[in-house]
């Protein structure tokens, strides 16, 4: 039986890279996969997956009006999907549908807070869906296991408001322990 798969992190875990080598496996053994990744996160071209390690696979697209039920999967063995905090809640319960009606696996990865501590709504409902549910774990700069962000400008200041979704990578945020998160 088939199972709704959600692996969570903070920046910089290497949920990509995790991704591209599933990719991998599956293909290696003569397996299709359905890759998906946010249309919104152009950070390396859209419809790219990249790792930090320099490894990049090219990508369906999703948005926030796109139907994962709609799509004609025939003989994929897996349905990897990438950046998964940017579904809608109806795409993450479309996933869930596809794991448990079609029996494809779908493992997805993602951020499970934006750099406020608010939940992101398709991660909050994976963490609810999922039948199986991993942390993958990275570290702060001050060596505690890293689970928040911050959002910083160009000067690297902490920025504290603004819209939830701004794509960046490094540049613009840190993956941080909750102690270093409230002390800002």
């Amino acid at each position: 039986m088939a199972k709704l798969f959600f692996r969570y992190a903070a920046m910089n875990s290497g949920k990509s890279t995790q991704l591209l080598q599933i990719a991998n496996n599956y293909e290696s053994m003569d397996k299709k996969v359905a890759l998906y990744t946010s249309a919104i996160d152009d950070r390396y071209g859209v419809g790219m997956i990249t790792s930090r390690l320099n490894i990049q696979r090219e990508s369906n697209t999703f948005d926030s009006g796109f139907d994962f039920l709609t799509q004609d999967y025939g003989d994929t063995a897996c349905i990897l999907v990438d950046e998964a905090q940017f579904m809608t809640p109806e795409q993450a319960q479309q996933l869930h549908r596809l794991a448990h009606q079609r029996n494809i696996p779908v493992i997805c990865f993602g951020l499970r807070t934006d750099f406020q501590g608010h939940p992101f709504p398709g991660s909050a409902w994976l963490l609810s869906l999922a039948d199986d549910v991993e942390e993958i774990k990275t570290i702060c700069h001050c060596g505690r296991k890293a689970t928040m962000h911050i959002r910083i400008d160009a000067a690297g200041r902490r920025v504290k408001e603004g819209p939830q979704v701004e794509i960046g990578g490094e540049a613009r945020y840190r993956a941080v322990c909750g102690r270093c998160f409230h002390q800002g």
